[in-house]
C-alpha cells in the first residue's frame, strides 16, 4: 500500500545481486511514483530516476537547475512505491566535495538503492548535447572519493559517470573510469559512447559493473539488451522513455480535443478506470479502512 513491502536496506543489497549474476539488468525512467509500480508490475529489475526528467518534470531544462531538497525528496517518493531498487542520477553532487557526501546521505535516507556522480563543469548540461565541459581529473576524483567516504550503509551504490569521451576521446574516457574506480566507485556510467565497440572498451578497461544510456535522440544507436550483454555492459537505463511516451501521448489528446471538442476517439488509448485503480491498490485501501472502522457507533447517551 503506502511503501514498498521491503526496506531500502534490502533493496540495496539486491541491486548488488542483481550487478553480480552475469546478466545484463534492464532500468527503465520512471518519470513519477506510479510509473515506477508499473515498471516493477512489468517484470524489470530495477528504477532508474532521471535528473533530466526531474527538471523537465518541472519545466526546466537540464543545466543543473534542480537543487539537493527538489532530487532527493522526488527520488524518494518515486522509490517508495516499488519494491525494486532505485537509482538516481545525482548530476555533479550539488556542490563541492562536501556537498558530494550530505548528497549521499541525504539520497540515502530518501530509500534510494545508488546514485551516480558525474565529471562535469557545473552547471552542467545533458549528457547527449554538444559543449560539454569537464573537471580535472583531481576533481572528479575528490567527488567520488567524497561519495564513498559519506555513505553509511556499505551496500549503497556510488556509481561515477563520465562524460570525457565526448570532449578528450575514447582513450581518456578509459583513463578516468579506471582512476574513478580507483577513488571508490562500484560502478561506472561512461555517456555518450558512439558504438558497441566503445562500450567492449570501457569493459576491458575496469573490473566493474558498468551501466549503458540507451536514451532516444542521443549520440549511442538504440542497441539491444542482448547487444550490450554481448559487450559486457550490466545495466542499460532508458531514463526519458516513458516521459516521451507520456507526453506524446499527452499532447495528441489535446489536439483532438482541440479539434474535435471531444476525446472520445482517444479513449481506447488511455489508461481504464479499473487499471488505475488496479495500479494504485485501490482495493487495498478500502479493505485497510474496513478493517480498521469496523466499530458500531453506540446509539445511548450513557457515555
Amino acid at each position: 500500500m503506502l511503501y514498498s513491502r521491503i526496506t531500502p536496506e534490502q533493496k540495496r543489497i539486491r541491486l548488488r545481486e542483481l550487478l553480480a549474476s552475469g546478466t545484463i539488468q534492464q532500468f527503465p525512467g520512471a518519470f513519477n511514483p506510479l510509473s515506477a509500480r508499473l515498471i516493477e508490475e512489468k517484470g524489470f529489475a530495477g528504477v532508474y530516476i532521471s535528473g533530466a526528467v526531474l527538471a523537465n518534470d518541472l519545466g526546466l531544462p537540464d543545466i543543473g537547475l534542480t537543487t539537493l531538497t527538489e532530487v532527493a525528496t522526488r527520488a524518494g517518493q518515486i522509490a517508495r512505491m516499488t519494491d525494486l531498487p532505485a537509482i538516481v542520477d545525482a548530476d555533479t553532487g550539488f556542490g563541492e566535495p562536501m556537498n558530494v557526501a550530505r548528497t549521499v546521505q541525504e539520497i540515502e535516507n530518501a530509500g534510494l538503492a545508488g546514485l551516480h556522480i558525474e565529471d562535469q563543469f557545473n552547471p552542467k548540461r545533458c549528457g547527449h548535447l554538444d559543449g560539454k565541459n569537464v573537471v580535472d581529473l583531481d576533481t572528479a576524483t575528490k567527488r567520488i572519493r567524497a561519495a564513498a567516504d559519506a555513505r553509511r550503509d556499505p551496500n549503497f551504490l556510488i556509481m561515477a559517470r563520465t562524460d570525457i569521451r565526448a570532449t578528450d576521446g575514447l582513450q581518456a574516457a578509459k583513463d578516468r573510469a579506471k582512476a574513478l574506480v580507483d577513488a571508490g566507485a562500484d560502478a561506472i556510467f561512461p555517456e555518450a559512447m558512439k558504438d558497441l565497440a566503445e562500450f567492449q572498451a570501457i569493459r576491458d578497461a575496469v573490473d566493474v559493473p558498468i551501466l549503458a544510456n540507451m536514451t532516444e535522440f542521443g549520440k549511442s544507436d538504440l542497441f539491444t539488451a542482448d547487444q550490450l550483454h554481448g559487450v559486457g555492459v550490466n545495466m542499460v537505463i532508458y531514463p526519458v522513455t516513458l516521459l516521451r511516451s507520456a507526453m506524446g501521448a499527452a499532447e495528441r489528446v489535446l489536439d483532438t480535443l482541440k479539434s474535435l471538442g471531444t476525446q472520445h476517439v482517444r479513449v481506447p488509448e488511455m489508461l481504464t478506470r479499473a487499471r488505475l485503480y488496479d495500479l494504485v491498490d485501490y482495493e487495498a485501501y478500502n479493505k485497510f479502512d474496513s478493517g480498521i472502522f469496523n466499530f458500531q457507533i453506540p446509539h445511548t447517551h450513557k457515555y
